[in-house]
């Protein structure tokens, strides 16, 4: 066949075809229904549209079940949605629209800003254009005739899209009905098959491409999906994510509070203080024995700044500091540090090391500063000062395995004690900018890879694994750790990443067995990374319902009467002198009250208390959550709670140490 272009499909099977043949035509060669169910075509694993050419490759038949059509459906929503916004408020200008996660958006310049009043006429208005069932069909025009065709519109932000395009770049334009707008695609057969599953969120103001400097458009959100059933799932997790909101809980918690005068850091409350210190002291027990905590400055000249690197490419990101006096003469630079490896190289340099030193491991839970923009900071989940839990490994090419699977065991035990059970691994390899041999590369990722199979095969299927090509650092491989949420949000964590870079840079060296100096391989590990966001997880994974060793204030003590006062305070006592964080409640209310109160500042233990049970010394026990109370004699009580609020890491220590004695 002359000019045949030859496809390959998913089972190994190859067919050739006639120049100019469609996606659609390839479609009805396999079958009628088969062309029937079909949106797209994926070439080579790129989306395009059914209605183009074939190109040689390997093809796959997109049809509206598959999990790729979803971004075809919501890019086909977005252009709908606009259509619907022209239709109801004519004039309104059509900026850009992307698909977004779990959705789209698009931005409008109109005089009067839309409110979210709106949405509801403008979900209609869809519906409307939907049931319409209009073709997608895609044309390419004259570059100077589009600009034409949109200045006489009115399309002033199109005009400066299309003198955006580079030249020798089609100028695409896709229809729907009459309707049109300037896209890149693909796009599916016809607005039929965007389907119901689709709802508009929220407005919000926007800056023409982000910047400041230009005029100020209406944002509309929206989310869309496969079928009514993803829709409600992902509507229902909104829903529970804002009842989880950690900013909501730890007002109501008293845990901590921003404000103007310091934007993106945490004033941290008695009790957010006393659960950040609990997650500091959990972390510093799994170090023993085999990390060393060491605390470097925290303001360094920016000359050290400039060896590693960071002044040139993360400068923008950097507090720097100078003094105030100008009559002071010293006016060397100094930064607020971002992160604190340079600073655990100058202590791993300090001294000459031996071979037979390594590994050696260096953790500090350190303060850093990096500059967010307002507009990005949210609550603890995205600051400007927060604190790392930070450890650098240095190591022979020898040890990178090991470290590599003792630093995974460490993370995922940690994971585990936290109640976070769905974990995924994924490695990421070179990325086009890089430095460091290709040898380096080749030998760190077949050592990784291992490492990762390893991982895969010891955890019997409990830990998913993956690669991401090309998504390493620029200095090596890493291994990034991502949590799913009790609501299936996924939050990417831990991270183990490879370092040919920095050692490098800064002349780190270690005397091996032949006397000549080496260069160490360095690891850097973060298991929270950011204690500040790991703990906003915490409050939201568990909804303010912390377990009982975690919990900042375990058990407030309630008397029904003041008469029970005096033994309300033994019981607290005793508890204290258990290791309990415990308040007492004395005051003049009704128990209800008292109950209602502390359950909205999410206390998991409320002991209530009367005469009755001073006299015959019980206690009721009342769990968040539930409204059964529970009689224990206070023995008991005490006994059950001292074990409850007993860290998991302690109980497994302590069950070694009886495992030892018994033995």
């Amino acid at each position: 066949m002359a000019d045949a272009v030859s496809l390959t499909f998913p089972d190994g099977s190859q067919r050739d075809y006639a120049a100019g043949t469609t996606g659609r035509e390839v479609a009805e060669s396999i079958s009628k229904s088969l062309a029937k169910k079909a949106v797209a075509i994926a070439i080579d694993g790129l989306l395009a549209d059914l209605a183009d050419p074939v190109r040689p490759g390997t093809i796959e038949i997109v049809t509206r079940t598959d999990a790729r059509a979803l971004e075809l459906i919501r890019h086909d929503a977005a252009h709908v949605m606009a259509e619907a916004v022209q239709e109801l408020w004519p004039g309104t200008q059509v900026t850009i629209g992307p698909v977004i996660e779990n959705g789209f958006y698009y931005d409008f310049a109109r005089e009067e800003p839309f409110t979210p009043d709106d949405l509801p006429k403008i979900e209609k208005k869809m519906r409307e254009i939907i049931a319409r069932n209009a073709p997608f069909t895609k044309e390419v025009w004259d570059r100077d005739a589009a600009k034409q065709v949109f200045s006489e519109k009115g399309e002033t932000y199109k005009v400066e899209l299309i003198d955006a395009i580079p030249a020798g770049d089609d100028v695409k334009i896709y229809k729907q009905g009459d309707w049109f707008d300037l896209c890149r695609g693909p796009h599916m057969v016809s607005t039929g098959q965007i389907g119901s599953a689709f709802k508009l969120m929220k407005v919000a103001g926007a800056y023409w491409r982000g910047d400041s400097n230009n005029p100020m458009l209406t944002r509309i959100y929206g989310t869309a999906w496969a079928d009514q059933k993803e829709l409600d799932a992902y509507l229902h997790m909104l829903a529970e994510a804002e009842k989880r909101d950690h900013r909501r809980l730890g007002r109501e918690m008293d845990l901590f509070h921003f404000q103007e005068e310091g934007p993106g850091v945490v004033f941290w409350h008695s009790k957010g203080w006393r659960m950040f210190q609990s997650l500091v002291s959990y972390m510093r027990r799994q170090l023993e024995g085999t990390y060393e905590e060491v605390n470097a400055p925290q303001v360094l000249d920016h000359a050290l700044w400039e060896t590693s690197g960071h002044w040139g490419w993360y400068r923008e990101n950097m507090f720097q500091v100078t003094c105030a006096d100008d009559e002071i003469e010293d006016d060397r630079v100094f930064a607020l540090k971002p992160m604190n490896c340079p600073g655990h190289i100058q202590i791993f340099k300090h001294g000459l090391k031996s071979y037979r030193e390594l590994p050696i491991r260096l953790a500090e839970f350190g303060n850093v500063h990096r500059y967010e923009p307002s507009g990005a900071l949210h609550g603890l989940m995205r600051v400007r000062g927060f604190t790392q839990d930070d450890a650098h490994v240095f190591c022979t090419d020898e040890q990178l395995a090991d470290e590599c699977l003792r630093i995974n065991d460490l993370i995922l035990a940690i994971y585990q004690d936290f109640g976070f059970e769905e974990i995924v691994v994924k490695l990421s390899t070179r990325p086009e900018k890089r430095v460091g041999s290709d040898d380096l590369w080749d030998k760190a990722e077949s050592v990784m890879m291992q490492v990762l199979e390893t991982i895969e095969a010891q955890s019997g299927g409990r830990i998913r694994t993956g690669v991401l090509e090309g998504e390493g650092a620029f200095y090596g491989p890493k291994f990034e750790y991502t949590l799913r949420d009790a609501i299936g949000r996924e939050w990417q964590c831990g991270t183990t990443q490879v370092d040919f870079n920095l050692p490098e840079r800064f002349g780190a060296f270690y005397i091996d067995r032949d006397s000549e100096k080496r260069q160490p391989v360095m690891i850097h590990r973060a298991i929270c990374g950011s204690m500040e966001r790991f703990l906003g997880m915490l409050i939201e994974n568990h909804a303010g319902h912390m377990p009982l060793w975690f919990a900042p204030l375990q058990v407030v003590v309630a008397t029904i009467t003041s008469d029970a006062d005096a033994y309300g305070e033994e019981v607290a006592q005793l508890l204290r002198e258990a290791g309990l964080q415990v308040e007492t409640d004395f005051r003049n209310e009704k128990i209800n009250y008292k109950v209602r109160e502390h359950s909205v500042g999410k206390v998991p233990v409320i002991l209530v208390i009367g005469m009755r049970e001073a006299e015959e010394r019980t206690v009721n026990m009342r769990r968040l959550g539930s409204r059964e109370q529970t009689s224990y004699s206070l023995d008991d009580a005490i006994s059950l709670l001292e074990s409850e609020a007993t860290p998991p890491d302690v109980k497994r220590r302590q069950a070694k140490r009886a495992a030892r004695r018994a033995g």
